[in-house]
């Protein structure tokens, strides 16, 4: 029989928060970059750190925020011929960014029903004061795993892992809410359920679809 959940552990970016996609328009629009230099830039200097993960450089974190900016910023001049100093990704990335407080609010509601809820992300070092000011993490969960943290990050095995270990409740009866495919692939990887997040609406469906099933 199905094992019910009973930990429930959700994603920052994505979820909590708009797509990076807003994001990044929102960047470049504060900067008055285009768009598509902006995104050949990013990727030029993350392969360079051996990945197409965009974030894996900065949020384990192999490089600072500073330092990477810095370095998109010599591609742009380099190959755009664009004169750009980038200083900082945080304000761009979290002023005037709404909290997605619909989700926030049904996990405190479950939380009060008596499930473990936390935050399991992959999270930028000098991010980690931003986030806090958008949802107070002592208000709705009852532990957060953050990657810089940790040294480890999705959709790596070792962090829902280590989930698992923080939680004291076993990857069957635990199940994760992510925006990215790959990162809910990992999760089932390591043995938990996942809910593939799209929108508000449909995540609070497909997890409630899980929560049905509440004894063995």
């Amino acid at each position: 029989m199905t094992e019910p959940v009973e930990a429930i552990w959700t994603d920052f970016g994505g979820v909590l928060t708009p797509p990076i996609s807003h994001t990044l328009a929102t960047f470049c629009a504060k900067h008055d970059l285009p768009m598509e230099a902006v995104i050949d830039a990013v990727l030029k200097v993350t392969a360079t750190y051996g990945t197409d993960d965009i974030m894996l450089p900065i949020d384990t974190p192999l490089v600072s925020e500073s330092e990477w900016l810095a370095q998109i910023g010599e591609v742009l001049r380099a190959d755009h011929g664009i004169e750009q100093r980038l200083t900082s990704l945080a304000d761009a990335w979290f002023d005037g960014r709404e909290a997605n407080l619909e989700w926030a609010e049904h996990l405190r509601a479950l939380r009060e029903q008596g499930f473990f809820v936390g935050l399991l992300s992959n999270m930028v070092p000098a991010w980690d004061a931003h986030w806090r000011r958008m949802i107070d993490p002592a208000a709705y969960f009852d532990d957060v795993v953050l990657s810089f943290e940790v040294g480890r990050r999705k959709p790596d095995r070792e962090i829902f892992d280590l989930a698992v270990r923080r939680s004291g409740i076993p990857a069957a009866r635990s199940v994760f809410i992510d925006d990215l495919a790959k990162n809910c692939e990992g999760a089932v990887a390591a043995g938990w359920r996942a809910v593939p997040f799209t929108d508000t609406a449909q995540a609070i469906a497909a997890l409630g679809e899980y929560l049905r099933v509440r004894t063995p």
